[in-house]
């Protein structure tokens, strides 16, 4: 059995084409949100947070050979959960990462830091728009309230997001609720609507709606303020799903697979 930890739009592809491949497939979900996940008979689902620990005590229990982690570029705490969990119980592990979007250009600025980040959207004076959602919210926060900027929040509808933007001091009339990804049409209803000058954005790939926010931007002339990727370094990172089912298939099945 294979444990495909997931969460993203790319976890039923992912799903199927391991099914289809000859592997069960169980597929961990931090939250019971309704998710694709594939129809394979083979495939089964799970929800909850799961630390390095719980993470590998599933994976012992459920006999599982190999660790798949397809969440979010920006899933650092979870990435490392399911290094962790492989390397303590002896199993490989495979990282699924969504190719980059993102490009440079005139009004695109790069920021390796959430920090950074807050504090290029708010150097201009003018309203921004954050699109990362609510965990990263506080130097956005802070910063909009130094400076005196206007800050307009766009996060999943769920009462922690919710909370956690009021408890940053972001007044519910400017949090936008919504699951992505979103549509060039949904990106520039909110720009025009609270005049937004900034974007703030992570290289969320083809898949996230990255291209919709930078082509909304580019319509409405707003800057835009990209957090860049945490930096991949296993070896055993694929973009492809073909490429990544034929190494796990190699590693696990060895000589049978040509």
């Amino acid at each position: 059995m294979i444990l495909l930890v997931g969460g993203t739009s790319e976890t039923a592809p992912l799903a199927e084409a391991l099914a289809a491949a000859g592997f069960e497939v169980l597929v961990s979900t931090a939250t019971e949100v309704p998710l694709d996940v594939g129809k394979h008979p083979n495939i089964s689902r799970r929800a909850g947070i799961l630390d390095g620990q719980r993470m590998a005590h599933l994976a012992a229990e459920r006999g599982i050979q190999a660790i798949v982690d397809a969440t979010h570029p920006y899933s650092l705490a979870v990435r490392a959960n399911s290094k962790k969990a492989a390397l303590d119980l002896g199993i490989p592990y495979f990282r699924w990462v969504r190719s980059t979007a993102a490009k440079g250009g005139d009004s695109i600025f790069f920021a390796q830091t959430h920090e950074i980040a807050a504090r290029t959207a708010c150097s201009f004076g003018r309203p921004v728009f954050l699109t990362t959602g609510s965990r990263n919210i506080t130097p956005y926060a802070l910063e909009a309230d130094r400076t005196g900027t206007l800050l307009v929040v766009r996060v999943l509808p769920h009462p922690q997001s919710i909370e956690a933007c009021l408890r940053a001091g972001i007044p519910e009339e400017q949090i936008v609720k919504g699951r992505g990804p979103f549509s060039l049409e949904a990106n520039l209803e909110v720009i025009r609507k609270f005049g937004i000058s900034t974007l703030v954005t992570k290289d969320s790939g083809v898949e996230g709606g990255f291209p919709a926010k930078i082509e909304a931007a580019r319509l409405e002339m707003c800057r835009v303020v990209v957090v860049q990727r945490p930096e991949e370094l296993s070896e055993q990172t694929f973009s492809s799903v073909p490429e990544l089912v034929h190494a796990v298939s190699k590693r696990l099945h060895g000589d049978l697979v040509r």
